[in-house]
């Protein structure tokens, strides 16, 4: 197992940032992933699963939401081929700061599975989550610094 945990304060309220979180029409023109994210509304009993894709030539996946918690918590699992083989489950969660005026976003990914070794980068990977949070913070504290 590995795991990589990334976290950015941001100068906006968490509802903003999970605004911007969940603005997955948008992912394109701001993502440094280059993540396009399809087919997925963040509500409860929602049964369609996500279809994600990177603009870097790599394979789409179609991870299963386990966890919406809004305002505070997104997470998917995705699984490569079979169970055990590569399991990736990705979590954002938004936690409140300076009496909810701020947060503190933590996105986090855990990997398992005999492939994990093989194919997991961990420093790539946790410099795609610096880049992304801090995109992220940058959507979310423009709207914020526009109203106050």
């Amino acid at each position: 197992m590995d795991e990589v945990e990334v976290f950015v304060e941001i100068d906006a309220p968490p509802a903003v940032v999970w605004d911007a979180l969940l603005s997955f029409a948008t992912y394109p023109e701001w993502d440094p992933i280059g993540r396009t994210i399809e087919g997925v509304t963040v509500e409860s009993g929602d049964p369609r699963r996500p279809r994600f894709a990177s603009g870097r030539g790599r394979r789409a996946a179609e991870p299963s939401v386990v966890a919406v918690e809004p305002g505070r918590r997104l997470a998917w699992r995705d699984r490569f081929l079979v169970p055990f083989a590569l399991d990736r489950y990705h979590e954002f969660r938004l936690e409140p700061i300076e009496s909810g005026r701020r947060t503190r976003l933590l996105q986090r990914e855990t990997v398992r599975g005999a492939l994990a070794p093989l194919v997991f980068d961990r420093a790539r990977v946790e410099r795609a989550f610096v880049a992304m949070n801090e995109a992220i913070a940058a959507r979310a504290e423009r709207p914020a610094s526009a109203a106050a």
